[in-house]
């Protein structure tokens, strides 16, 4: 599809990558952004539309579809870190707590606009996964459950939407520089050059946009013996 003269929803818009992918689209002629956030005073962007929505909120998804029955792209890209060990005092309820969002919002947001999309020609659903869906550190626990659960959910929705014409795009990266991983050392993407690469592939109809070095390194060691994702060999 093309990105100019497109109606696109982005989650998590107002701040780090969400507005990076809404000023992309504003410059690459899209025809409107809805610019959604928790809290749509947040959303200081000149050119979109504030939109309130909370992903695990049942309520402001239905109030999304309503408000914007002309949308043909959809991007999903609100998400949590979370800071909780898998096995740590609080394990499970840090878990449950990343999977309403990574997970079980994706899920709800690409669930209500389904209908939309089709009656819009089918358009694009594009979920922001990570290098993590792949691997996880052993500060990422949760996250990585969450991201793999999220690619998983993403190849399914891609099958169920194929027949109506929605082009379903999963999206990969490394650490990107916004304030989710300000702690975080080591090597970062711009937010501005993941979000471009992302409009590049969905308007060349790719399915699996690998945004930098770091997620084509940790695909490209699918194929190694000792894979990323079994993590390091005890000495």
């Amino acid at each position: 599809m093309k990105i100019k003269g497109s109606t696109a929803l982005v989650t998590g818009a107002n701040r780090g990558l969400g507005l990076a992918y809404a000023k992309a689209l504003l410059a690459a002629g899209a025809r409107k952004v809805y610019a959604g956030a928790r809290d749509p005073s947040t959303v200081k962007l000149a050119g979109v539309v504030p939109l309130k929505l909370d992903v695990t909120s049942a309520e402001d998804i239905a109030a999304a579809v309503a408000a914007c029955g002309d949308v043909d792209l959809v991007i999903n890209n609100a998400g949590i870190i979370g800071t909780d060990d898998l096995l740590g005092s609080s394990g499970v309820e840090g878990l449950r707590s990343v999977l309403e969002t990574n997970l079980y919002g994706v899920f709800a947001v690409s669930r209500a606009f389904a209908p939309v999309l089709r009656a819009n020609g089918g358009g694009a659903l594009v979920n922001m996964l990570s290098a993590l869906s792949w691997a996880s550190l052993p500060t990422t626990g949760p996250y990585s459950v969450s991201k793999a659960a999220a690619w998983s959910l993403t190849n399914g929705l891609r099958n169920e939407l194929r027949e109506q014409g929605t082009l379903v795009v999963g999206v990969h990266a490394g650490y990107i520089d916004t304030d989710m991983v300000k702690g975080v050392d080591g090597p970062k993407s711009r937010p501005e050059d993941i979000a471009q690469a992302v409009l590049t592939g969905i308007e060349a109809g790719e399915q699996e946009v690998l945004a930098d070095d770091t997620a084509r390194h940790v695909k490209a060691g699918f194929a190694q013996p000792q894979s990323m994702y079994l993590g390091a060999r005890n000495a």
